[in-house]
């Protein structure tokens, strides 16, 4: 169970790391993604996309790290990092739904949702899994 919640959690991450890029290059898919404000991205939303996907690849580096995959997994430090992420993605299903951007509201929220399930389910059973 822990690696098809990974493989979904990383999917996911994929998925978002490849919205931000085709943000950062300037596609219209503004309506989906920092609150659906801007169709292209102003160079403060670019450097923020940036941010984005360096974080999305920390957090799958974490996951893979307490799915058991790296090394580190039964580490306090990853175990305590895994469930903030949770709280973080928990609080990305709420700003989703309550954007402003209907199209943002409808990919995002069901795309957050997956990803904080992901989530719980690597948090709770890390490395024996």
């Amino acid at each position: 169970m822990t690696f098809l919640a990974l493989g979904v959690a990383l999917a996911v991450l994929i998925g978002l790391a490849v919205m931000q890029l085709l943000f950062i290059g300037g596609r219209q898919v503004g309506e989906y993604v920092w609150g659906g404000q801007h169709r292209v991205a102003t160079p403060r939303l670019r450097r923020a996309a940036v941010v984005a996907i360096v974080l999305y690849a920390e957090f799958a580096l974490l996951l893979l790290s307490r799915a058991g995959v790296l090394p580190g997994g039964d580490t306090t430090a990853i175990t305590a990092a895994t469930w903030v992420l949770l709280a973080y993605c928990a609080s990305s299903i709420a700003l989703s739904a309550v954007s402003r951007s209907r199209r943002e509201r409808i990919v995002q929220t069901p795309v957050s949702i997956l990803l904080a399930l992901g989530a719980l389910v690597v948090a709770i059973n890390g490395t024996g899994a």
